[in-house]
Parts: C-alpha cells; structure tokens; sequence
C-alpha cells in the first residue's frame, strides 16, 4: 500500500562519488538508462539536503543537478526542478528562477520550478512569481505561481505558527499544507472546497491535501471527483497525492485518465506514475501498452512506473550504476 516513489529511487547507486552521479544524471556515457538517472538524482538530492552539515557538498550536488535542465528529457527536467524544491536548500532557488523565466523550457518544466520556489519558501522570488502570475499566456503556469505566492505567504504568516495541522505521513513539501485541524471538516464538506471554482486555488489545494492525509476510501474517491476539473494542474495534482496514498481503490479512475489520449501529458504522467507506485496487477498491462505512447512524457513515465511496479513486487532487485 505504500507508495514510496521518492525512497525507492534514493536507493544507493553503488556508492558513487558525486561525479558519477552527475554523469549518470546527465548521461554523459549516452547509455544510462532513465530509472537509473532517477537514482543518481535523488541520490544527488540527499547531499543537497544536507547543507547545514557539509555546505560545500550540498553546493556542487546542487549544481550537479541544476545541469541536467539541459537535457532533452521533460520528465526528468521536472523532476530536477521538483527535487531543487524539496531540498530546502535556498543555492538552488537561482536556478529555478532561472527555468521559471526561459521561455524555451516546456510547460511541465517552467510549472514545476515555480512550484519548487514556493516549497523553498523563497520569498526573493515572490516578484518574480507575481510577475508571472500576471503575465504569462499559460493558465498551467499563472496558477503554479498563484500557488507559489499562497504557499509562500502562508510560511511567513502567522498563520503558519499557529494553525493546527495533521502530521502528514508524508516527506514531501507540498503546494498548499492541508486545511488545519481546528475546523472539524467532513470528508464531503472538504470535497465541496476542493472543487468549488469560486474558491482560491490555494484554498481548494489545502482541501485536496486535507484528504489526502485523511487517505481512506472516502477521501480518495472524494479526491477523484477532482479528475473533471478544467485544470490541467489540478488534475495532475489530484493524480500525484494517489500516488503518494497508494490506495487501489482508485486504480480504475488512474487508468481512465491515462488513457485519456486529449489530456495534457502532465496529467496522463502522473497517472501513469501513481500506478506505478500502487502496484496491483491490474496495471502491468496498462503500463506496458503506454511503452509506445505517442507523448514523450508519457512513454517515459510508463518505463518509470514500470521500474517503480517491479521495485514494489520485489524485495531483491540490486540496481547498477550506469
């Protein structure tokens, strides 16, 4: 049942030195297979974390990282300016702001380094975010920023210090902290907020992250109501707490939208890596018919979900480095 995503792929790559993770990272052999340079990232990501202790480390693991934004690769780029963000490590936030900025960067990309800057808590870059919250042509993108500045404000509010939360069994920095504890919400009250459009979508997310951390039955299909949105980003969302709460009672709503052939990639990718990281045999199949997938995004998301479905079958794979 649990999902684990994040732990699997911090699985030691044979104890390498911080340039062989880079160079697996950034394929620098032209032979390192994808699940693999997710390994050396989140190997990469552990020595980002610890600045405090060994600041010179975490400085160039950061840049080791910040390098690989000049892959081809749209999931892995997403997945570095996720990591940047998770890491609380404030040498990365140039970068994201950086990709946030570049136009050439895709969607799924730019969306994600706002998000990061808003797990950062950065709040030099609330100019930044604003600006662009205002002023770029996609919605994806304005929203991500509307969420930054929310997060962000919220950390350094009151607020923040005083509301009551439910410890979260999870380790992530998420775009919204759930609604707090001190209002007794029914799980039917919180799916109202969660889809009420009149709401600020800081306040929606905050519902979607109070059920998530309720996590039963209930709460998932109540979270799954949030796959008719019109949001491209809040369904993504929706799609990556599943993934997080492994819970299979929404295998049959992950494999629908996956297969939702007009949805946007970011969606039908965190689709494909919640199952994954669900695991049942119901979704081999599904996942291996996504190999061919027409979107790049998707197809490699499927070969990560796929190393992700057998890691959660098996306690005895050993990984190699390259």
């Amino acid at each position: 049942m649990s999902t684990n995503f994040e732990k699997h792929f911090e699985e030691n790559v044979d104890n390498c030195s911080l340039e062989e993770l880079r160079d697996i990272l950034v394929n620098k052999s032209g032979n390192s297979k994808l699940a693999n340079r997710f390994r050396a990232l989140f190997n990469l990501k552990g020595v980002a974390e610890e600045f405090e202790r060994n600041p010179e480390d975490a400085r160039l693991a950061t840049e080791y990282i910040n390098e690989c934004f000049a892959d081809e690769s749209e999931l892995l780029k997403h997945e570095v300016a996720y990591v940047l963000g998770q890491t609380k490590n404030m040498v990365g936030a140039p970068y994201l702001r950086n990709v946030l900025a570049d136009r050439n960067q895709q969607c799924m990309v730019r969306h994600e380094a706002a998000e990061g800057l808003g797990a950062l808590g950065d709040v030099d870059s609330l100019t930044l975010l604003e600006r662009f919250f205002k002023e770029d042509p996609l919605l994806e993108i304005r929203q991500t920023c509307e969420l930054a500045i929310g997060r962000i404000k919220w950390q350094n509010s009151g607020a923040a210090k005083t509301e009551k939360l439910q410890d979260s069994l999870y380790s992530s920095i998420d775009p919204a902290p759930p609604l707090t504890l001190d209002s007794d919400f029914k799980i039917e009250e919180l799916k109202k907020i969660m889809n009420d459009q009149d709401k600020p979508l800081f306040e929606r997310y905050r519902a979607m992250f109070r059920l998530r951390d309720i996590g039963n039955d209930e709460a998932c299909l109540a979270l799954a109501s949030g796959f008719d949105d019109p949001s491209a980003l809040f369904k993504h969302e929706i799609a990556y707490v599943f993934g997080q709460i492994g819970n299979p009672v929404v295998v049959s709503k992950l494999i629908e939208v996956l297969n939702r052939e007009q949805e946007a990639p970011m969606v039908r990718h965190e689709a494909a890596e919640a199952l994954g990281s669900i695991a049942v045999d119901d979704v081999l199949p599904i996942l291996k018919g996504h190999l061919n997938d027409k979107d790049d995004v998707v197809r490699e998301s499927a070969i990560v979900a796929l190393d992700m479905y057998e890691y959660e079958n098996s306690n005895e794979l050993e990984y190699a480095p390259a």
